[in-house]
């Protein structure tokens, strides 16, 4: 979490509620009222898309598969793809219809195919979010429809688009689509909502949403080259703003857009170490191997206010003495980052790397004689 004493200070965001968050590094840059309950309107099917995605990763179901359309979701109101009961349409064109147009019926007829009820797909929404960790938030329905307990936060809806990124990268492909529409429906109905995707070639997602209670709402995303990260996709940055009651659908682009201008020019990334290298390498006693690799799996970079990258300062806090077994992905250690003015900036967990098994019966008794007599 960045500090608010050593953070650069965002500009003037119109919108009730709002939230930066530097994907790559993992911090937050910028918030307002991010933990205020508020309407998420279709910023819902960010969820409903999460399970979908899951069920299409796990198999239980295709994208060639068609799906039944039902009185239900023929009936729903709001954004439509335009499907009824007549049509039996393959879920890859439901999955377009409910990200590019924001059809409700589209959203309906996926709930019903992967939970077999709304009800029950409802029921798999507010599991799901409390898995995530997305504990402010409580589901009534798949789409977004104004109702009572239908609610979230700025925070929440970062965590559960962050998290649809890193669990599902070969189908987020879907929310940087233009235009869209399935055969026979309506040619004025093409155009995906979220204006960023026809402004700012570098933003490839999320998600709109607007009820009357709500107001215009925009998850968004984008990824721009920075030189010193890394080559290909490693060499990218990414950012995600929340934007949350804006007035308009034009508003609530434009200030999707000046968050997003501001955290790539008033905050740099440093990159402190290298995907699966260790950032540190500490003793360990009773083990097969004599030190632990402590880093990130995809590397450890922070994001620090501009031109400040040459000041920077770090230590790393951690258990000691380390004693094996310790396995991989195990949390084992914290990286504090200052300013050159001792500001905090940045904390990053640290985890192992590579598991360190216990050592044999010999090698255990000699460093535990070591460790005693230390």
């Amino acid at each position: 979490m960045v500090a608010r004493a050593a953070a650069p200070q965002p500009p003037d965001i119109a919108a009730r509620a709002y939230l930066l968050i530097d994907v790559t590094a993992g911090q937050v840059l910028a918030a307002k009222d991010a933990d205020k309950p508020v309407e998420p309107a279709s910023l819902t099917k960010l969820m409903t898309a999460y399970l979908v995605f899951d069920a299409l990763k796990s198999g239980k179901l295709d994208l060639k598969q068609t799906l039944p359309v039902s009185e239900n979701a023929w009936k729903m109101p709001g954004s439509r793809m335009f499907i009824d009961p007549k049509m039996k349409v393959p879920v890859e064109d439901l999955v377009k219809g409910m990200i590019v147009q924001s059809g409700n019926d589209a959203t309906m007829a996926l709930a019903e195919g992967v939970g077999g009820s709304a009800e029950r797909f409802v029921e798999m929404m507010n599991r799901q979010a409390k898995a995530l960790g997305m504990n402010a938030t409580g589901y009534r329905n798949p789409e977004g429809l104004t109702e009572a307990g239908h609610i979230t936060t700025a925070r929440d809806l970062a965590t559960l688009a962050t998290r649809l990124m890193r669990d599902f990268p070969e189908y987020v492909k879907y929310y940087a689509i233009q235009r869209y529409r399935y055969p026979g429906t309506p040619a004025a109905n093409d155009s995906n909502r979220n204006l960023l995707l026809f402004r700012d070639p570098s933003v490839d997602g999320l998600k709109t949403g607007h009820t009357d209670a709500a107001g215009y709402c925009l998850v968004a995303t984008a990824h721009r080259p920075v030189a010193g990260l890394g080559e290909g996709p490693q060499g990218e940055r990414r950012l995600l703003s929340v934007v949350l009651g804006a007035s308009s659908e034009g508003a609530r682009a434009s200030e999707s857009q000046k968050l997003l201008n501001w955290g790539y020019t008033a905050w740099d990334v440093v990159r402190l170490s290298q995907p699966g290298a260790a950032l540190v390498s500490p003793r360990v006693w009773k083990g097969r191997s004599p030190d632990v690799k402590l880093g990130k799996s995809e590397g450890v970079v922070v994001a620090v206010p501009a031109g400040q990258a040459g000041g920077i300062k770090t230590e790393v806090s951690r258990p000691d003495p380390l004693v094996a077994p310790l396995l991989k992905g195990q949390q084992l250690g914290l990286l504090r980052v200052k300013s050159a003015t001792g500001e905090p900036l940045a904390e990053v967990p640290l985890t192992v790397l590579e598991a360190v098994e216990e050592s044999g019966v010999l090698g255990r008794a000699w460093d535990a004689l070591r460790l005693w007599i230390q």
